[in-house]
């Protein structure tokens, strides 16, 4: 296998609708310095394959926080790198950014999940068991998407009794559907397709739209 250059940009070795998966973008900012020094630690000596554990690894394990639909910089890559906290759409962001800094298409898709092991407050205030636009990030790998999901780190996952996402460099690594005991955890319900960069204005006012109570709960402070 191929060893790893960090910031590969020709695009030239991919037709234009897989090249465009390496450009940066106004959310997943892979020219951002910080970034690119991210993935140059996590990528350089490297083969691919080993370069993405690292960074899947990497994003995984940064807390998972509320969302901050009223500032629309929380959706972008750096942002979270910057704050060491954030949900699911800035992480499956800043997976996207970290794989084309290191030079693998990368790209965003979107589904609604439902969450059976969320909490009974977590229900109240979302009204559902359902979270629109789970954000989730695929990246091209030996001529295959392979779907990474790298919302919940490892110490929230030992909380909340459910195992920690591993990513073998193969096997796609969504949410599990399963807890060990066998419980329903995560479904994925409906897919809303793959996309160059956030949708970062359309979920800022998509989501207060869904979840009210919830929102209004973050702006609160009352969930973090």
């Amino acid at each position: 296998m191929r060893m790893l250059r960090v910031m590969e940009t020709d695009t030239s070795r991919y037709p234009d609708s897989i090249g465009v998966f390496l450009a940066p973008a106004e959310y997943v900012d892979s020219d951002n310095t910080d970034i690119q020094a991210h993935a140059g630690r996590l990528a350089t000596g490297r083969t691919p394959r080993h370069a993405l554990i690292e960074i899947f690894r990497f994003v995984r394990d940064i807390p998972y926080g509320a969302p901050d639909f009223d500032r629309l910089a929380s959706f972008r890559a750096s942002d979270l790198i910057s704050r060491g906290r954030g949900y699911c759409v800035p992480k499956a962001c800043a997976l996207a950014a970290l794989a084309r800094a290191a030079g693998m298409p990368a790209r965003l898709g979107f589904a609604d999940v439902s969450n059976h092991l969320a909490s009974p407050r977590t229900v109240e205030l979302m009204g559902s068991r359902t979270f629109a636009w789970h954000g989730y990030t695929e990246v091209l790998l030996d001529g295959r998407w392979i779907k990474l999901s790298p919302t919940f780190d490892a110490e929230l996952c030992t909380r909340m009794g459910v195992p920690v996402l591993e990513f073998d460099g193969v096997a796609d690594a969504h949410l599990p559907a399963f807890d060990p005991s066998g419980r329903t955890f995560m479904q994925y319900e409906r897919l809303h397709g793959e996309f160059h960069d956030v949708p970062a204005r359309f979920l800022a006012n998509e989501m207060p739209r869904l979840y009210p109570r919830m929102c209004a709960a973050i702006r609160a402070g009352v969930v973090h």
